[in-house]
């Protein structure tokens, strides 16, 4: 089964009728997946021998925004400096999700994004741990007996200096490096990023998403933000006004701004631009869709996955008065987002390899 861009085994049907989000989520990559070259591991129950004695780095990493590729490109060259793999260790669903009576979080970033943003940035693998209540109980010395040192021989970690671990959050970064000498492995702790005047973290992104400034938002990232589902039917009345859109369905917690916003689409390989709208304030507006208008394209694409790039922000929403008056602001929306599109370019050789870029 296919739900937001994630094959789902049937056994996790039931917990996904009470936590839709949070549960898919922790089980999105089949462990052993390897494409290029890249490892993807859902847990640690089978570790490939190419991936053990790797140098790790430890973390959520919702976003992989720029104060986490510190740790990634750090960790990546302290690997290569010493002959072994560099790999990402990492949760899902969101600690913080598993602890809340019902998920509630934006995420920037799910399994596959991270995935997405390890390869590019050219680490070796990804591990995503699957996180409940139950393993949260995990006291932090056997988290670094069981995973770090028994499941992946760890020649080294490499962590933020927020980050904790373990039963709760008893693995400090003192901790982590008292372990790391009774176990014979290296710990390197990096400092936070500054941008301005404060420190580059999820939250702050998330802030700007809220207020639809797609632009901040891709400084502190260092990619353009992209989204992934699954096209399903909505209710046509895009393509009885003459915008056919594919749907994608919004998340729990989806907190972009409401408004049009420039796009590029990832479909099977082609890139093909468009304009999305999120937020239908003239219809029924309770957890709308991401609605994507691809220009000039005429296919039926119901059940393919979908990846969109945000590259501009065209406006917020407006109520219009009538429908004339909507179909006018849409051909408005669509000149000016061909207009963004055409001057957005990539942040970062991050962006680029990421691939919405031509």
């Amino acid at each position: 089964m296919l739900r937001h861009g994630i094959r789902i085994a049937a056994s996790n049907l039931s917990c996904l009728a009470t936590h839709p989000v949070s549960c898919h989520i922790a089980i999105t990559l089949k462990a052993g997946t390897n494409l290029s070259g890249f490892i993807r591991l859902a847990g640690l129950d089978q570790v490939p021998a190419s991936l053990r004695g790797a140098m790790v780095a430890i973390g959520n990493f919702d976003g992989c925004h720029r104060g986490h590729q510190h740790v990634f490109r750090a960790l990546k060259a302290r690997a290569a400096a010493l002959g072994v793999p560099a790999l990402v260790l990492t949760f899902e669903p969101h600690p913080r999700d598993v602890f809340a009576p019902a998920p509630f979080m934006f995420r920037l970033t799910y399994a596959d994004q991270k995935a997405e943003v390890a390869e590019a940035l050219g680490l070796d693998g990804i591990v995503v741990m699957p996180f409940s209540l139950e393993f949260s109980h995990i006291v932090a010395e056997d988290f670094v007996t069981r995973f770090l040192v028994g499941a992946l021989g760890v020649t080294g970690v490499s962590v933020g200096a927020d980050f904790h671990f373990g039963y709760k959050r008893q693995g400090t970064p003192d901790f982590l490096r008292d372990a790391g000498v009774r176990h014979g492995f290296e710990v390197e702790i990096l400092d936070m990023l500054d941008e301005g005047d404060d420190h580059i973290s999820s939250s702050r992104i998330r802030a700007l998403l809220g207020e639809g400034d797609v632009a901040g938002a891709a400084q502190l990232l260092g990619y353009h933000w992209f989204l992934s589902g699954v096209v399903v039917k909505g209710d046509q009345r895009g393509r009885e006004l003459g915008f056919p859109t594919a749907n994608t369905a919004s998340p729990t917690g989806f907190g972009l701004l409401q408004g049009v916003y420039a796009v590029r689409a990832k479909l099977n390989g082609r890139l093909l631009d468009g304009v999305a709208s999120y937020g239908k304030p003239m219809f029924n507006n309770e957890r709308p869709p991401f609605e994507t208008w691809i220009f000039d394209f005429d296919e039926d694409i119901y059940g393919e996955t979908l990846e969109v790039a945000l590259l501009g922000t065209v406006r917020g929403q407006v109520k219009f008065a009538g429908l004339d008056e909507l179909i006018a602001a849409v051909n408005n929306d669509a000149a000016q987002a061909r207009l963004l599109l055409q001057s957005t370019l990539p942040v970062s050789e991050l962006d680029e390899k990421l691939g919405f870029f031509r």
